[in-house]
């Protein structure tokens, strides 16, 4: 049942499907950063590139992604606090106050990603001016934040349903596209590239990967959503939310391989190279049917407005959590709206800026995941739920890759 602060109460020994349910609904709201446009571009242009080589790239990519995803989730669950809110009440102000800055930066280059997207996902499938669908974009997403006033479990349900959408467009299109199984499993289960090309883009896929705002907001998602009193009552729930986890990773992780198969069965099979979902689109139309085209625009459109609505929900959450301050929802939306917008009426490629909308990530992934690793292994902070020496210790390991790996992606972009 649920308490009139909208916490749930937990029965002592929770079994079966029906108790299991109040716990899934967070991870389904983080997993939608694992799926928003900038994904599609990465994605898109691996497998028109090297076919199903990087497969194994995105499988290893989601590995990681469960870790540092239940970390996150556990850490709500623990402490009753989100990760912002624990950086401020451990280190300094001013470190705080930095930390909030970095994440404000962040999550502007987020949200460039998200809304450019929807729009180009608007354009592609009407033929509505880019700056016009910007705009019809920038309607739905305050849609969406206005259906957060009805509740979080609300919101969670049309989060959820909107990853469906994007299931069923990529499932349509990996159907019409009929991939070769054999090269699948090859390039799923296969570690290898072709050329230093290959490396630095699996470097790029792999290094983008955990998004700075998934992680931030995932604990704030759990940290008062079901409650326990006791420490093996926050065990318990932790175990269910891992299940949440697993759920919603391994349905991103669907997606982006999805990205990918289609790609290498179309694309790269009739030799052709895209870097551009603009023609990736119409390729899609010319080489498949218009009906596949148009599933991978309302999949771009679908991943493009969840993702905005997310982005700004982390704003809210940072500024809170970081400097104790907060301003309207509504108003950060119109906020973040603007440099996406300025950005379409000056003419820049959209593909192009969601690609620098990544590099702007990956300045900010280091400050989210270094923390969350550190509290973690906290045992006065997370009590029982603190981390196992094991699972520390492979944290730093990836932690450590990303963070390379964005590193080598920074120095790519500016040589580049």
């Amino acid at each position: 049942m649920e308490s009139n602060n909208n916490e749930f109460l937990i029965r002592p020994n929770p079994k079966g499907l029906k108790n299991v349910l109040p716990y899934i609904g967070p991870a389904f709201i983080a997993a939608v950063a694992y799926i928003d446009p900038g994904n599609y571009a990465t994605n898109i242009t691996a497998g028109s590139k090297y076919g199903y080589t990087l497969l194994w790239v995105i499988f290893a990519s989601n590995l990681m992604a469960v870790l540092i995803q239940s970390l996150s989730a556990k850490l709500g669950i623990a402490t009753g606090k989100n990760l912002p809110e624990l950086c401020r009440s451990q280190f300094s102000k001013k470190t705080s106050i930095l930390l909030w800055i970095q994440a404000e930066i962040v999550i502007m280059a987020t949200d460039l990603a998200e809304f450019i997207g929807a729009a180009l996902g608007l354009f592609l499938l009407f033929d509505i001016p880019l700056v016009y669908s910007a705009l019809i974009a920038a309607v739905g997403s305050f849609a969406i934040l206005e259906i957060q006033r009805k509740g979080m479990r609300t919101l969670e349900f049309v989060i959820a349903g909107m990853i469906f959408v994007v299931v069923l467009a990529f499932g349509i299109q990996v159907f019409h596209a009929n991939p070769n199984p054999s090269g699948v499993i090859s390039g799923l289960f296969t570690p290898k590239f072709e050329g230093i090309d290959s490396v630095l883009l699996a470097s790029g896929m792999l290094g983008a990967t955990v998004m700075p705002h998934a992680i931030y907001l995932h604990s704030a998602l759990t940290q008062k959503r079901i409650t326990g009193s006791t420490e093996v009552e926050r065990l318990r729930i932790f175990r269910f939310e891992l299940v949440d986890v697993f759920l919603a990773m391994l349905i991103a992780g669907a997606i982006n391989a999805s990205m990918l198969v289609v790609s290498s069965a179309v694309f790269h099979k009739n030799g052709l190279i895209i870097e551009d979902l603009n023609i990736a689109f119409h390729q899609f139309g010319q080489l498949i049917s218009p009906f596949t085209a148009i599933c991978f625009g309302v999949g771009l459109l679908a991943a493009g407005l969840s993702s905005s609505s997310v982005g700004t929900l982390t704003g809210d959450i940072v500024m809170q959590g970081f400097i104790k301050r907060h301003i309207n929802i509504y108003v950060r939306r119109l906020i973040t709206i603007i440099p996406p917008l300025t950005i379409i009426l000056i003419g820049v490629n959209p593909s192009k800026a969601l690609v620098m909308s990544q590099v702007v990530l990956s300045f900010g992934i280091s400050f989210a995941l270094i923390p969350l690793i550190l509290f973690t292994s906290n045992k006065v902070i997370m009590g029982n739920l603190v981390n196992r020496r094991l699972t520390t210790n492979i944290a730093w390991v990836i932690a450590t890759l990303i963070i390379g790996l964005n590193l080598l992606l920074l120095f790519q972009t500016f040589v580049d």
